[in-house]
């Protein structure tokens, strides 16, 4: 596992709720990672810690390698791998989302 893998594993696994996206949650880069803010922030996460995958090609690459998931922004809840914005979307229209998220 390379650092940038081992990196990745630390973060996902040490904080409840991770979101790996293209800019920050006070300035997404991209309107998938603004939506993947906004719902977090609809089902109440106050906690998020974001990763600026634009910051550092290696996590850009690697998060893609590490959840064998192709784009950004990608969810993780408690170390689990969640998904992108399309199916965080479906999750919080079901109710899914607050449930997992223990809100």
């Amino acid at each position: 596992m390379s650092d940038v893998q081992v990196w990745i594993k630390e973060t996902v696994t040490k904080n409840p709720v991770v979101l790996f996206m293209k800019g920050t949650a006070q300035f997404p880069q991209c309107g998938f990672s603004g939506k993947a803010i906004q719902i977090l922030k609809a089902n109440g996460v106050e906690n998020i810690v974001t990763v600026n995958v634009l910051d550092d090609a290696d996590v850009r690459q690697g998060i893609k390698e590490y959840s064998n998931w192709p784009t950004i922004p990608q969810l993780y809840i408690k170390g689990e791998f969640i998904g992108g914005s399309d199916i965080m979307n479906e999750m919080h229209e079901s109710g899914e989302l607050k449930t997992l998220l223990g809100a």
